[in-house]
């Protein structure tokens, strides 16, 4: 019965301790979990294609050889770099000549749509540095040297050369978000591997400037001093001298 007031102490002394003091291992502190990084973004290459603008023509060529699953299957791959897209106007393919391309057999026409994706993801702000790059500095989709590209970068302007072709000039954005970019050109891209027999696209010339001095419709050369000159006010001045004379003449027969 003499120990009940020292039990007693002691539950009124283990009451008053904080309870970290009861307890003999700390509790494990809580670690923060990371957000995990966003996943690309989806894009669907034939939809994108399709309502961006004039590229029904080139939407048509990827899809009929199939490249568009490719472009597609590298956009979407886990882990992978992207890809940029090379996309000629309709106004671009109108530009070639009509045999050309349906001339072409089913491995050339894919190998040709292949040089107009590169198996990366390019902002615009890349270009600079791709153009000071010595030679050709892009590889495509194609693979090997026959469809690898140089850019070039002036003033602005970014242009993309291929082969025989004069150099394609990016004319837009027509989307750029990773992993994904698509650009504009104003021209399709034709390696020499694949057009060996084609020239190159002579530049239109500029027109000739007006002549001076003359009227160089009716062919009589201006300034010469040779020839007469068959504007109307000198047939009209012509014809009422003519009536003059006539007039006299008339006069004259009548007083005789």
């Amino acid at each position: 019965m003499e120990l009940k007031p020292a039990f007693l102490a002691i539950a009124v002394l283990c009451l008053g301790l904080p309870p970290a003091a009861l307890s003999q291992r700390a509790p494990p502190p809580v670690a923060e979990t990371p957000e995990p990084a966003p996943a690309p973004r989806h894009v669907n290459l034939t939809d994108l294609l399709s309502l961006a603008g004039p590229y029904g023509t080139f939407l048509d060529y990827l899809v009929r050889t199939d490249v568009i699953r490719t472009l597609q299957s590298q956009a979407d791959a886990p882990g992978g770099q992207g890809v940029t897209v090379f996309a000629p106007e309709d106004s671009a393919f109108a530009a070639v000549g009509g045999a050309a391309l349906p001339g072409l057999a089913a491995d050339q026409l894919r190998a040709l749509m292949l040089c107009h994706a590169a198996p990366r993801y390019h902002p615009l702000s890349s270009f600079a540095a791709l153009a000071a790059a010595p030679g050709p500095v892009l590889p495509t989709l194609a693979g090997g040297e026959q469809c690898t590209v140089n850019i070039t970068y002036t003033a602005g302007r970014i242009r993309v050369a291929s082969g025989w072709t004069r150099a394609a000039r990016l004319v837009s954005s027509v989307y750029s978000t990773p992993p994904v970019a698509v650009y504009a050109l104003d021209r399709v891209l034709l390696p020499r591997e694949l057009f060996p027999n084609e020239p190159a696209v002579a530049p239109v010339p500029a027109p000739a400037p007006p002549a001076r001095g003359g009227d160089a419709a009716d062919g009589a050369p201006a300034g010469t001093g040779h020839g007469f000159s068959r504007s109307p006010s000198c047939r009209v001045g012509a014809g009422r001298v003519l009536v003059g004379h006539l007039t006299l003449l008339a006069s004259v027969f009548l007083m005789m």
